[in-house]
């Protein structure tokens, strides 16, 4: 390994697609994987002690998910380079994954051509981000957000719970739950629960666990 080898941490909980990657990058000669972790704790470990030059991260972990993984490792070294790599397309999984300290963010059915590529940029230094990418967070810019309490209560209208359920776990009134509803459907430009419940899962704003 020179001076110049481009060193690779690869994070994914499914052990077919590390060694997928580890294959299509150990194929590249200035490209070399040095180290694979299956949990955001066993990356936040392996990047301390191996600090990469470049991380693959997955957003979809058990119990530390990859965005307190990309957290973390920030915190560790302002300077890390992290490219998230994921199933997850919605707009508010890739403003989160960003706003993290990723450098950019690619879906899973990315080309592997383009996956050695963005490796290479972010190395550099620069921060390329793909058109479809790019588009929804436009998307997202353009349209309102949710509050963080917003969100606490569309996780939980997402696990099956009436207000009343919601209303006790959260320490507020039923009545303050409907007013959240009220404002969460019309940001989300829908009617009723199932709705924004779909809504919420297609753009990234909840996750069913």
């Amino acid at each position: 390994m020179t001076k110049s080898t481009i060193r690779v941490l690869c994070v994914d909980d499914h052990r077919i697609v590390r060694e997928g990657i580890a294959l299509i990058i150990s194929r590249q000669p200035d490209m070399q994987v040095i180290g694979s972790a299956a949990t955001g704790e066993e990356a936040v470990a392996l990047f301390k002690r191996e600090r990469p030059d470049v991380t693959l991260m997955d957003l979809q972990l058990p119990t530390m998910s990859g965005l307190e993984a990309i957290k973390a490792i920030r915190l560790e070294d302002a300077e890390a380079r992290i490219i998230v790599l994921t199933m997850y397309q919605g707009d508010e999984d890739i403003h989160r994954s960003l706003t993290a300290g990723a450098t950019t963010y690619l879906l899973k059915d990315t080309l592997s051509d383009d996956l050695i590529r963005f490796v290479r940029e972010v190395h550099a230094g620069r921060r390329p981000i793909r058109p479809d990418v790019k588009a929804r967070l436009e998307e997202r810019a353009a349209q309102p957000t949710l509050t963080p309490r917003e969100i606490q209560v569309m996780e939980l209208v997402s696990e099956g719970r009436r207000n009343k359920e919601i209303a006790a776990t959260l320490g507020i009134s039923e009545e303050t739950v409907q007013v959240h509803l009220k404002n969460i459907f019309a940001k989300l430009k829908v009617s009723e629960r199932t709705a924004a419940v779909n809504v919420a899962l297609r753009r990234g704003i909840v996750h069913i666990r």
